[in-house]
């Protein structure tokens, strides 16, 4: 993996670069769809296309789980088992592992957990993590790491920082495929000092790219961006850097503001399923009553198939008729408008004009009828 660095924007630290991967570039900074199980939700392969995804983000632990790795394999790998010709991130796994406190067991080795789906019982050490995702063939990998979620203990938080950092250099010292680029995942909570002793011990190991984990888990907006500000002054200016799993288009604007280049969440296709539009004049709850005949396009603004062909009078009536299209063409809608707006992103930094494209898309969101 090779990563450019075009254009640093000169009124704030936002920067525009290029991944360049073995299925592809990807420009920076930019929003990857979320394929948890070998899919994104309600979307087909050609509406991402079109949307202009250039990446996804796919779970070595679902698809570990099910359909399995002898699959995969016979399959060819991730890319063609769910054809998708363009880079794939995979997730270690970590952050659903320990989503499970109830059937998970923490050692310094490694994770025993629990299936979710048949009970049975994993052990998931930061080798067979990378073993995994070598045989998914994903274009880039994150290793296995610990999450500690908000409020944390600073001692519970340290003690997960040590073993992400020790579970990581594990993880590099067995990483055998050349073509895959291999992160490193800072953590530390919301302690400025664990946070830079991450940092410096990651990036003194050296890692294609550096990912700052542990936000948006329960604390509020103020700690997230005070801990992407300072973690990305920490990280090299010459890898990608990426925040795992913050997705409200604010948030998104807010993060590459302060120099970040890689985004994902599964917010696009979860809120598009349950009836909810991300627009340029903020979110439409879709089943609400004064849309019943409302004929305007869900997004004026908004180029996509859903926004060029349906009125919210319609999408109204799917959703209320329990009608699957509703939620396919929404989350179809939502994805667009994400990976769009990164577009928008893009040309601001570009012209050196993104403090302005922030004001201007947050007076229209935030300030919607």
């Amino acid at each position: 993996m090779q990563f450019n660095l075009i254009h640093k924007e000169k009124h704030t630290k936002a920067r525009l670069g290029k991944i360049i991967t073995a299925h592809g570039e990807i420009e920076t900074p930019c929003f990857m769809p979320i394929g948890t199980h070998a899919t994104v939700k309600g979307i087909m392969p050609s509406q991402l296309q079109e949307a202009g995804a250039s990446i996804i983000l796919s779970n070595a632990y679902h698809v570990f789980l099910r359909p399995g790795l002898e699959i995969i394999s016979k399959a060819g790998g991730l890319h063609k088992f769910m054809s998708w010709d363009k880079p794939i991130l995979t997730d270690s796994g970590g952050y659903q592992v320990f989503s499970l406190p109830l059937f998970r067991k923490v050692t310094d080795e490694g994770v025993e957990f629990q299936s979710h789906i048949d009970g049975m019982k994993h052990f998931f050490t930061p080798e067979e993590v990378v073993r995994i995702q070598s045989v998914l063939g994903s274009d880039i990998i994150m290793p296995l790491d610990e999450c500690a979620h908000y409020p944390c203990p600073r001692d519970h938080a340290k003690i997960a920082m040590e073993r992400t950092i020790i579970w990581a250099e594990r993880s590099k010292k067995c990483l055998k495929q050349e073509h895959q680029a291999l992160f490193a995942i800072i953590q530390g909570a919301t302690y400025e000092d664990l946070r830079k002793e991450s940092a410096k011990r990651l990036v003194e190991m050296g890692f294609d790219g550096f990912a700052i984990g542990g936000v948006s888990v329960g604390e509020p907006s103020n700690l997230i961006y005070n801990t992407i500000d300072f973690v990305a002054d920490l990280m090299p200016q010459d890898k990608p850097r990426y925040v795992m799993g913050i997705g409200y288009p604010p948030d998104l604007i807010e993060a590459a503001e302060r120099g970040i280049d890689m985004f994902d969440c599964v917010i696009p296709t979860r809120y598009g399923r349950n009836g909810t539009a991300f627009t340029s004049e903020g979110k439409i709850v879709i089943r609400n009553s004064p849309y019943a005949d409302d004929f305007r396009p869900l997004d004026r603004e908004c180029s996509c198939y859903c926004c060029k062909t349906f009125s919210r009078a319609y999408l109204r009536h799917l959703f209320n008729a329990k009608e699957m299209l509703g939620l396919m063409l929404l989350s179809s809608h939502n994805i667009y408008f994400f990976v769009n707006l990164m577009k928008k992103v893009r040309l601001a930094i570009a012209e050196d004009r993104l403090k302005e494209f922030k004001k201007e898309f947050l007076s229209k969101y935030n300030n919607a009828d």
